[in-house]
């Protein structure tokens, strides 16, 4: 398949999980692909994977959460393709704890890099997208934007990409842009294991327990997100903007 072939994307975060598995899907069906992450070394492994599988890719460095780092980051990525047509603003990370014991420190570096990090490389990417009338965005939601115990911060940020989303479809779809998001249930990736650790729990344990509480019996995988995000970033979809996809094997919440 080559739905995106000379398509050219950006997909934040990157280096591992979700957003691995984002860039190795994109890639496989045609794109060139632009692997951001806190550094290029980090991103390497994520471009060695797709250039092993015959794609194309870039390693690119940068502090999302970071108005110049984004700047700098996309205009190295428009200097060495001639354009960008795709974003897709996975960074996130994760400071979990109850709110009587979160420090203002979690709060601020979990919106910065899930929430602010969407707004700046979406305010960047969009003045290549209105030039040339054509763009699509997908940010990555979760369902803990419907409340989590002891992720105040990341429930919030979480939320906000849902508004963000909705608001950036009504001011960008007359420039041929589509905006929409994907709300992951369960994912079985580091991140979760690291949640189940922090909670008492083995990981092993922590997926079943995950699996057991889910209609179709069992835990997401990156791949299961990458498929949706690439359906979203696809012209098939260019009647759905402003949306926000649930993948989640069917849970209620």
């Amino acid at each position: 398949m080559s739905r995106f072939e000379d398509r050219v994307a950006i997909v934040t975060g990157a280096a591992q999980g979700i957003g691995a598995a984002i860039a190795r899907r994109l890639a496989g069906e045609g794109a060139a692909v632009a692997v951001l992450d806190l550094t290029a070394e980090r991103a390497q492994d994520t471009v060695d994977q797709i250039a092993k599988d015959g794609g194309r890719a870039v390693a690119v460095g940068a502090d999302v959460s970071k108005s110049t780092d984004v700047q700098a980051a996309v205009a190295a990525v428009a200097g060495q393709y001639g354009h960008i047509d795709i974003l897709v603003n996975n960074a996130g990370i994760t400071r979990d704890n109850l709110l009587f014991k979160m420090t203002d420190e979690d709060w601020d570096t979990v919106i910065a890099v899930n929430l602010r990090s969407a707004f700046l490389m979406s305010r960047e990417c969009q003045k290549h997208f209105v030039a040339q009338k054509y763009g699509k965005i997908v940010s990555l939601s979760s369902r803990s934007a419907l409340g989590n115990r002891g992720q105040a911060n990341y429930s919030a940020s979480k939320a906000a990409i849902m508004g963000l989303t909705a608001t950036l479809a009504i001011e960008l779809g007359p420039f041929g842009i589509n905006v929409n998001a994907v709300a992951p249930g369960f994912i079985a990736t580091d991140m979760t294991d690291a949640t189940a650790r922090r909670v008492g729990f083995d990981p092993a344990a922590f997926r079943e327990a995950a699996a057991q509480a889910t209609p179709v019996r069992r835990v997401g995988t990156p791949e299961d997100i990458a498929a949706a995000v690439a359906f979203l970033a696809a012209d098939e979809s260019s009647f759905i903007s402003g949306q926000t996809l649930h993948v989640n094997g069917g849970a209620d919440r």
